[in-house]
Protein backbone atom coordinates (compact mmCIF):
# COMPACT_ATOMS: atom_id res chain seq x y z
CA UNK A 1 0.00 0.00 0.00
CA UNK A 2 1.38 3.58 -1.29
CA UNK A 3 2.71 5.54 1.83
CA UNK A 4 0.74 9.15 2.31
CA UNK A 5 2.88 11.85 2.82
CA UNK A 6 1.50 15.00 4.74
CA UNK A 7 2.93 18.48 3.88
CA UNK A 8 1.63 21.41 6.61
CA UNK A 9 2.21 24.35 5.36
CA UNK A 10 1.55 28.27 7.87
CA UNK A 11 1.04 30.85 5.56
CA UNK A 12 -0.64 34.73 5.81
CA UNK A 13 -2.71 35.10 2.19
CA UNK A 14 -3.04 38.71 3.46
CA UNK A 15 0.96 39.65 3.92
CA UNK A 16 2.53 40.51 -0.12
CA UNK A 17 5.22 39.18 1.48
CA UNK A 18 4.63 35.66 1.44
CA UNK A 19 2.42 35.09 -0.91
CA UNK A 20 5.30 33.70 -3.31
CA UNK A 21 5.58 30.72 -0.19
CA UNK A 22 1.90 30.41 0.45
CA UNK A 23 -1.04 31.17 -1.61
CA UNK A 24 0.34 31.49 -4.86
CA UNK A 25 2.18 27.60 -4.25
CA UNK A 26 -1.72 26.52 -3.38
CA UNK A 27 -3.44 28.40 -6.01
CA UNK A 28 -1.07 27.10 -9.09
CA UNK A 29 -0.01 23.85 -7.17
CA UNK A 30 3.27 24.37 -7.47
CA UNK A 31 4.94 22.65 -4.82
CA UNK A 32 3.51 19.31 -6.74
CA UNK A 33 5.84 20.40 -9.78
CA UNK A 34 9.02 18.94 -7.71
CA UNK A 35 8.04 16.29 -5.47
CA UNK A 36 10.04 13.81 -5.67
CA UNK A 37 8.80 10.76 -7.07
CA UNK A 38 11.75 8.12 -7.61
CA UNK A 39 13.66 5.91 -4.77
CA UNK A 40 11.61 5.96 -1.54
CA UNK A 41 8.94 8.10 -2.78
CA UNK A 42 8.07 5.97 -5.54
CA UNK A 43 4.92 4.87 -4.45
CA UNK A 44 4.58 7.71 -2.47
CA UNK A 45 1.30 10.10 -2.23
CA UNK A 46 0.97 13.73 -0.77
CA UNK A 47 -1.05 15.27 1.13
CA UNK A 48 -0.26 19.28 0.75
CA UNK A 49 -2.65 21.19 3.49
CA UNK A 50 -2.27 25.28 3.66
CA UNK A 51 -3.56 26.90 6.78
CA UNK A 52 -3.88 30.66 6.33
CA UNK A 53 -3.09 32.89 9.55
CA UNK A 54 -3.32 36.79 9.86
CA UNK A 55 -0.02 36.70 11.98
CA UNK A 56 3.16 34.22 12.14
CA UNK A 57 2.87 33.60 16.17
CA UNK A 58 -0.09 31.03 16.05
CA UNK A 59 1.92 29.56 13.31
CA UNK A 60 4.54 28.65 15.54
CA UNK A 61 2.35 27.27 18.11
CA UNK A 62 0.94 24.90 15.61
CA UNK A 63 4.50 23.91 14.15
CA UNK A 64 5.47 23.21 17.99
CA UNK A 65 2.78 20.75 18.18
CA UNK A 66 3.72 19.08 15.13
CA UNK A 67 0.65 20.24 12.82
CA UNK A 68 2.59 21.89 10.49
CA UNK A 69 5.73 21.63 9.10
CA UNK A 70 6.70 24.92 7.17
CA UNK A 71 5.79 28.61 8.32
CA UNK A 72 5.86 31.56 6.27
CA UNK A 73 6.09 34.76 8.72
CA UNK A 74 7.55 38.00 8.97
CA UNK A 75 11.20 38.72 10.09
CA UNK A 76 10.19 39.27 13.96
CA UNK A 77 8.02 36.02 14.71
CA UNK A 78 10.73 34.22 12.16
CA UNK A 79 13.03 34.96 15.35
CA UNK A 80 10.99 33.46 17.67
CA UNK A 81 10.01 30.72 16.26
CA UNK A 82 14.00 29.82 15.99
CA UNK A 83 14.42 30.71 19.35
CA UNK A 84 10.94 28.89 21.14
CA UNK A 85 12.09 25.50 19.55
CA UNK A 86 15.60 25.75 20.19
CA UNK A 87 14.30 26.23 23.61
CA UNK A 88 12.52 22.53 23.73
CA UNK A 89 15.61 21.08 23.32
CA UNK A 90 14.40 18.47 21.64
CA UNK A 91 12.86 20.39 18.64
CA UNK A 92 13.86 22.91 16.22
CA UNK A 93 13.52 24.83 12.82
CA UNK A 94 15.77 26.20 10.24
CA UNK A 95 15.70 29.11 8.36
CA UNK A 96 15.81 28.36 4.54
CA UNK A 97 14.75 31.24 2.31
CA UNK A 98 13.27 34.49 2.22
CA UNK A 99 9.73 35.09 0.05
CA UNK A 100 10.11 38.94 -0.08
CA UNK A 101 11.89 41.87 1.24
CA UNK A 102 12.48 45.78 1.35
CA UNK A 103 15.72 46.62 2.57
CA UNK A 104 14.76 50.27 3.88
CA UNK A 105 12.16 49.00 5.77
CA UNK A 106 8.64 50.26 3.55
CA UNK A 107 6.15 48.08 4.05
CA UNK A 108 6.39 48.30 7.72
CA UNK A 109 4.20 51.90 8.68
CA UNK A 110 1.78 53.84 10.95
CA UNK A 111 -1.29 55.58 9.77
CA UNK A 112 -3.42 57.97 11.27
CA UNK A 113 -7.25 58.51 10.82
CA UNK A 114 -7.13 60.58 7.19
CA UNK A 115 -8.95 63.44 8.87
CA UNK A 116 -6.27 63.32 11.98
CA UNK A 117 -4.42 66.57 13.26
CA UNK A 118 -1.72 64.32 13.51
CA UNK A 119 0.93 65.22 11.19
CA UNK A 120 4.08 63.48 12.82
CA UNK A 121 5.66 60.24 15.37
CA UNK A 122 5.88 64.07 18.03
CA UNK A 123 1.94 64.55 17.66
CA UNK A 124 1.42 61.15 19.19
CA UNK A 125 2.44 61.76 22.40
CA UNK A 126 -0.20 61.17 25.39
CA UNK A 127 -2.14 58.96 22.42
CA UNK A 128 -3.05 55.90 22.05
CA UNK A 129 -1.50 53.34 19.07
CA UNK A 130 -2.54 50.07 17.97
CA UNK A 131 0.12 47.39 16.39
CA UNK A 132 0.31 43.75 16.42
CA UNK A 133 2.66 42.90 19.14
CA UNK A 134 5.57 40.70 18.44
CA UNK A 135 5.57 41.63 14.53
CA UNK A 136 7.61 43.55 12.43
CA UNK A 137 5.63 46.57 12.56
CA UNK A 138 5.87 46.29 16.68
CA UNK A 139 9.49 46.00 16.68
CA UNK A 140 9.46 49.30 14.27
CA UNK A 141 7.11 50.89 16.11
CA UNK A 142 9.28 50.63 19.17
CA UNK A 143 12.60 51.61 17.74
CA UNK A 144 10.82 54.81 15.97
CA UNK A 145 9.37 55.54 19.57
CA UNK A 146 12.50 55.22 21.40
CA UNK A 147 14.44 57.42 18.53
CA UNK A 148 11.96 60.05 18.76
CA UNK A 149 12.23 60.26 22.73
CA UNK A 150 8.70 59.40 22.71
CA UNK A 151 8.52 55.41 24.40
CA UNK A 152 6.64 55.75 27.34
CA UNK A 153 4.56 58.61 25.90
CA UNK A 154 2.04 56.94 23.53
CA UNK A 155 0.12 53.95 24.75
CA UNK A 156 0.51 50.68 22.73
CA UNK A 157 -2.36 48.65 22.33
CA UNK A 158 -2.33 44.96 20.92
CA UNK A 159 -4.91 44.49 17.67
CA UNK A 160 -4.69 41.96 14.97
CA UNK A 161 -3.97 43.90 11.32
CA UNK A 162 -8.23 43.45 10.40
CA UNK A 163 -9.29 45.10 14.01
CA UNK A 164 -6.78 47.93 13.79
CA UNK A 165 -7.84 48.86 10.45
CA UNK A 166 -11.52 48.51 11.20
CA UNK A 167 -10.51 51.13 14.18
CA UNK A 168 -8.73 53.76 12.08
CA UNK A 169 -11.61 53.72 9.37
CA UNK A 170 -14.35 54.19 12.57
CA UNK A 171 -11.61 56.67 14.26
CA UNK A 172 -11.65 54.49 17.46
CA UNK A 173 -7.77 54.51 18.06
CA UNK A 174 -5.02 57.40 17.39
CA UNK A 175 -2.79 55.55 15.32
CA UNK A 176 -2.06 51.91 13.95
CA UNK A 177 1.15 50.25 13.10
CA UNK A 178 1.35 47.08 10.94
CA UNK A 179 3.20 45.19 8.53
CA UNK A 180 3.05 44.51 4.35
CA UNK A 181 0.50 45.50 3.17
CA UNK A 182 -2.17 47.12 5.59
CA UNK A 183 -0.57 50.75 5.76
CA UNK A 184 -1.38 51.09 1.61
CA UNK A 185 -4.51 49.28 1.72
CA UNK A 186 -6.01 51.95 4.20
CA UNK A 187 -4.41 54.65 2.34
CA UNK A 188 -6.29 52.78 -1.17
CA UNK A 189 -9.53 52.60 0.38
CA UNK A 190 -9.20 56.69 2.03
CA UNK A 191 -9.42 55.51 6.02
CA UNK A 192 -6.21 56.51 6.77
CA UNK A 193 -3.15 58.73 6.11
CA UNK A 194 1.02 57.34 6.56
CA UNK A 195 2.67 59.35 9.39
CA UNK A 196 5.83 57.25 9.57
CA UNK A 197 7.70 54.75 7.04
CA UNK A 198 9.46 51.48 8.51
CA UNK A 199 12.25 53.42 5.96
CA UNK A 200 12.55 55.68 8.45
CA UNK A 201 13.53 53.03 11.21
CA UNK A 202 16.79 52.55 9.49
CA UNK A 203 15.89 48.57 9.23
CA UNK A 204 15.21 46.31 6.61
CA UNK A 205 12.05 44.07 6.34
CA UNK A 206 12.12 40.61 4.84
CA UNK A 207 9.60 37.26 5.26
CA UNK A 208 10.52 33.82 5.13
CA UNK A 209 10.39 29.85 5.91
CA UNK A 210 10.83 28.37 8.34
CA UNK A 211 10.77 24.38 8.41
CA UNK A 212 10.82 21.59 11.65
CA UNK A 213 14.24 20.38 11.58
CA UNK A 214 13.16 17.03 11.78
CA UNK A 215 10.87 17.05 8.69
CA UNK A 216 13.81 18.36 6.70
CA UNK A 217 16.12 15.51 8.01
CA UNK A 218 13.79 13.08 6.63
CA UNK A 219 12.40 14.61 4.05
CA UNK A 220 15.02 16.84 2.32
CA UNK A 221 14.01 16.38 -1.23
CA UNK A 222 10.31 18.03 -0.49
CA UNK A 223 12.14 20.86 1.46
CA UNK A 224 13.95 21.64 -1.90
CA UNK A 225 10.41 20.89 -3.44
CA UNK A 226 8.97 23.73 -1.67
CA UNK A 227 11.92 26.42 -2.40
CA UNK A 228 11.77 25.20 -6.09
CA UNK A 229 8.37 26.25 -6.18
CA UNK A 230 8.75 29.35 -4.21
CA UNK A 231 11.46 30.47 -6.59
CA UNK A 232 8.78 29.52 -9.19
CA UNK A 233 5.83 31.77 -7.56
CA UNK A 234 8.56 34.53 -7.56
CA UNK A 235 9.46 34.66 -11.46
CA UNK A 236 5.57 34.39 -11.90
CA UNK A 237 5.16 37.72 -10.28
CA UNK A 238 8.12 39.63 -11.66
CA UNK A 239 6.72 37.87 -15.69
CA UNK A 240 4.09 39.96 -15.00
CA UNK A 241 2.81 41.85 -12.15
CA UNK A 242 -0.57 43.17 -13.22
CA UNK A 243 -1.59 39.56 -13.85
CA UNK A 244 -0.40 38.41 -10.37
CA UNK A 245 -1.82 41.51 -9.01
CA UNK A 246 -4.90 41.09 -10.27
CA UNK A 247 -4.86 36.73 -9.48
CA UNK A 248 -3.65 37.20 -5.93
CA UNK A 249 -6.41 39.96 -5.53
CA UNK A 250 -9.00 37.15 -6.73
CA UNK A 251 -7.65 34.99 -4.28
CA UNK A 252 -7.15 37.03 -1.14
CA UNK A 253 -9.45 40.13 -1.42
CA UNK A 254 -6.75 42.40 -0.64
CA UNK A 255 -7.35 45.21 -3.98
CA UNK A 256 -4.98 44.64 -6.61
CA UNK A 257 -4.02 48.06 -7.22
CA UNK A 258 -2.44 47.27 -3.33
CA UNK A 259 -0.85 44.36 -4.98
CA UNK A 260 0.75 46.10 -7.62
CA UNK A 261 2.20 48.88 -5.24
CA UNK A 262 4.11 45.81 -3.99
CA UNK A 263 4.68 43.57 -7.19
CA UNK A 264 5.64 46.32 -9.69
CA UNK A 265 8.84 46.81 -11.02
CA UNK A 266 10.45 49.59 -8.93
CA UNK A 267 7.35 48.78 -5.86
CA UNK A 268 8.26 47.99 -2.43
CA UNK A 269 8.74 44.08 -2.37
CA UNK A 270 11.20 42.34 -3.86
CA UNK A 271 10.94 38.28 -4.16
CA UNK A 272 13.82 36.91 -4.30
CA UNK A 273 14.88 33.95 -2.04
CA UNK A 274 18.48 34.23 -1.27
CA UNK A 275 19.60 34.85 2.63
CA UNK A 276 21.68 37.92 2.76
CA UNK A 277 24.18 39.08 5.32
CA UNK A 278 21.73 41.91 5.55
CA UNK A 279 19.01 39.91 6.39
CA UNK A 280 21.06 37.95 9.50
CA UNK A 281 22.41 41.48 10.67
CA UNK A 282 18.88 42.53 10.71
CA UNK A 283 17.67 39.41 12.57
CA UNK A 284 20.34 39.71 15.19
CA UNK A 285 19.24 43.53 16.12
CA UNK A 286 16.10 42.28 16.10
CA UNK A 287 16.19 39.34 18.27
CA UNK A 288 18.27 41.93 20.86
CA UNK A 289 15.42 44.22 20.83
CA UNK A 290 13.03 40.89 21.42
CA UNK A 291 14.67 39.96 24.33
CA UNK A 292 14.77 43.43 25.93
CA UNK A 293 11.22 44.00 25.28
CA UNK A 294 9.82 40.45 25.88
CA UNK A 295 12.30 38.31 27.42
CA UNK A 296 12.54 35.60 24.32
CA UNK A 297 14.44 32.50 24.54
CA UNK A 298 18.21 32.86 23.57
CA UNK A 299 18.54 31.74 19.57
CA UNK A 300 21.70 29.93 17.89
CA UNK A 301 22.05 31.98 14.32
CA UNK A 302 24.78 29.71 13.09
CA UNK A 303 22.50 26.57 13.99
CA UNK A 304 19.35 27.79 13.20
CA UNK A 305 20.10 29.32 9.29
CA UNK A 306 20.51 26.97 6.57
CA UNK A 307 20.35 28.06 2.97
CA UNK A 308 21.93 24.18 1.85
CA UNK A 309 18.84 23.36 0.42
CA UNK A 310 18.14 26.71 -1.14
CA UNK A 311 22.03 26.46 -2.79
CA UNK A 312 20.82 22.80 -4.43
CA UNK A 313 17.52 24.76 -5.55
CA UNK A 314 19.25 27.64 -7.38
CA UNK A 315 22.15 25.14 -8.68
CA UNK A 316 19.08 23.37 -10.03
CA UNK A 317 17.68 26.37 -11.78
CA UNK A 318 21.17 27.26 -13.21
CA UNK A 319 21.11 30.76 -10.84
CA UNK A 320 24.42 31.76 -9.24
CA UNK A 321 23.49 31.80 -5.53
CA UNK A 322 26.36 33.49 -4.33
CA UNK A 323 25.82 36.65 -6.63
CA UNK A 324 22.09 36.81 -5.74
CA UNK A 325 23.40 36.72 -1.95
CA UNK A 326 25.39 40.34 -3.15
CA UNK A 327 22.59 41.68 -5.18
CA UNK A 328 20.35 43.80 -3.08
CA UNK A 329 17.40 45.66 -4.65
CA UNK A 330 17.08 49.56 -3.21
CA UNK A 331 15.04 52.11 -4.06
CA UNK A 332 16.82 55.57 -5.53
CA UNK A 333 15.34 58.99 -6.20
CA UNK A 334 14.90 59.48 -9.87
CA UNK A 335 15.69 56.23 -11.29
CA UNK A 336 16.12 56.28 -14.49
CA UNK A 337 14.93 52.51 -15.46
CA UNK A 338 11.65 53.31 -14.17
CA UNK A 339 9.31 55.35 -15.44
CA UNK A 340 8.54 58.89 -13.25
CA UNK A 341 4.57 58.06 -13.11
CA UNK A 342 2.32 55.71 -13.59
CA UNK A 343 -2.03 55.27 -14.44
CA UNK A 344 -3.87 52.40 -14.34
CA UNK A 345 -6.65 52.71 -16.39
CA UNK A 346 -9.79 50.26 -16.31
CA UNK A 347 -9.54 47.80 -19.07
CA UNK A 348 -6.33 49.51 -20.33
CA UNK A 349 -3.37 48.03 -18.24
CA UNK A 350 -0.53 50.35 -16.81
CA UNK A 351 0.91 52.72 -18.58
CA UNK A 352 3.56 54.73 -17.51
CA UNK A 353 4.97 58.31 -18.16
CA UNK A 354 8.24 60.29 -18.32
CA UNK A 355 7.13 63.36 -15.80
CA UNK A 356 4.09 63.28 -12.68
CA UNK A 357 2.56 66.25 -14.70
CA UNK A 358 2.42 64.67 -18.01
CA UNK A 359 0.53 61.45 -15.82
CA UNK A 360 -1.48 64.66 -14.57
CA UNK A 361 -2.88 65.62 -17.97
CA UNK A 362 -3.05 61.99 -18.94
CA UNK A 363 -5.04 61.95 -15.73
CA UNK A 364 -7.47 64.71 -16.95
CA UNK A 365 -8.12 63.14 -20.22
CA UNK A 366 -8.99 60.50 -18.55
CA UNK A 367 -11.53 62.03 -16.59
CA UNK A 368 -12.79 63.94 -19.39
CA UNK A 369 -13.55 60.77 -21.52
CA UNK A 370 -15.53 59.39 -18.89
CA UNK A 371 -12.60 56.16 -18.32
CA UNK A 372 -12.11 55.22 -14.67
CA UNK A 373 -8.51 55.63 -12.93
CA UNK A 374 -8.17 52.43 -10.95
CA UNK A 375 -5.08 54.09 -9.26
CA UNK A 376 -2.29 56.21 -10.15
CA UNK A 377 1.68 55.77 -8.82
CA UNK A 378 4.72 57.89 -8.40
CA UNK A 379 7.83 58.39 -6.57
CA UNK A 380 8.79 60.24 -3.41
CA UNK A 381 11.55 62.79 -4.36
CA UNK A 382 13.52 61.90 -1.26
CA UNK A 383 13.76 58.11 -0.92
CA UNK A 384 12.70 57.08 -4.18
CA UNK A 385 10.03 54.60 -2.35
CA UNK A 386 6.64 53.99 -4.74
CA UNK A 387 3.70 55.72 -3.61
CA UNK A 388 -0.28 55.85 -4.71
CA UNK A 389 -0.43 59.17 -6.17
CA UNK A 390 -3.40 59.78 -4.30
CA UNK A 391 -1.48 59.27 -1.00
CA UNK A 392 1.76 61.36 -1.96
CA UNK A 393 2.19 65.41 -1.56
CA UNK A 394 2.81 66.90 -5.16
CA UNK A 395 4.32 70.30 -5.32
CA UNK A 396 4.56 71.92 -9.11
CA UNK A 397 7.47 74.00 -9.34
CA UNK A 398 7.72 77.47 -11.57
CA UNK A 399 8.47 75.97 -14.65
CA UNK A 400 6.05 73.11 -14.70
CA UNK A 401 7.35 70.18 -13.35
CA UNK A 402 5.85 68.19 -10.55
CA UNK A 403 8.10 66.49 -7.69
CA UNK A 404 6.03 64.23 -5.06
CA UNK A 405 6.94 63.56 -1.51
CA UNK A 406 5.26 60.79 1.04
CA UNK A 407 5.29 63.61 3.80
CA UNK A 408 3.66 67.06 3.95
CA UNK A 409 6.53 68.65 6.25
CA UNK A 410 8.99 67.52 3.16
CA UNK A 411 7.02 68.81 0.54
CA UNK A 412 6.70 71.98 3.18
CA UNK A 413 10.38 72.24 3.14
CA UNK A 414 10.79 71.55 -0.66
CA UNK A 415 8.46 75.00 -1.46
CA UNK A 416 10.55 76.75 1.00
CA UNK A 417 13.55 76.43 -0.49
CA UNK A 418 12.86 75.93 -4.45
CA UNK A 419 9.48 77.56 -4.40
CA UNK A 420 6.19 76.48 -6.39
CA UNK A 421 2.67 75.64 -5.55
CA UNK A 422 1.13 72.60 -3.29
CA UNK A 423 -1.37 70.71 -5.25
CA UNK A 424 -4.25 69.58 -3.80
CA UNK A 425 -4.30 65.84 -2.03
CA UNK A 426 -6.85 63.86 -1.93
CA UNK A 427 -8.23 61.86 -4.83
CA UNK A 428 -6.99 61.64 -8.49
CA UNK A 429 -9.08 64.40 -9.60
CA UNK A 430 -8.00 66.63 -6.55
CA UNK A 431 -4.17 66.27 -7.48
CA UNK A 432 -5.21 68.36 -10.42
CA UNK A 433 -3.73 71.89 -9.98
Amino acid sequence: MAKTIEIGIGHQSMVTNTVSGGVILDKLKLIEKYLPTTGQYEDAKYKIVFRDYDSGPPITNQMLAGKLDFGVMGDYPLIVNGAKFQETKSQQTRFIGVTGYNLKGTGNGIVVPYDSPVQSLADLAGKSLSVPVGSAAWGMTLKSLRDAGLFGKVQIVNQAPPVGAANIAARRIDAHADFCPWSEIMEFRGTARKIFDGSEAGIPTFHGIVVREAFARRHPQIVEAVLAATLEAQQWIQSDPVMAATQVSEWTGVEKEVLYLYFSQGGISTMEASIKPQWVEALKYDHALLQKEMDIPDLDFDAWIDDSYLKRVYARAGLDYDAMVQTVVSTQPGNPDLPAAEMWLEGQGVQGFPSIAEMLVAVEEANAAGHKIKATYVYDNLTGLKLFGKAAYLVRGEAGEVVAFMKKSDSDQYLVEHGGTALLKGDTVAMLP
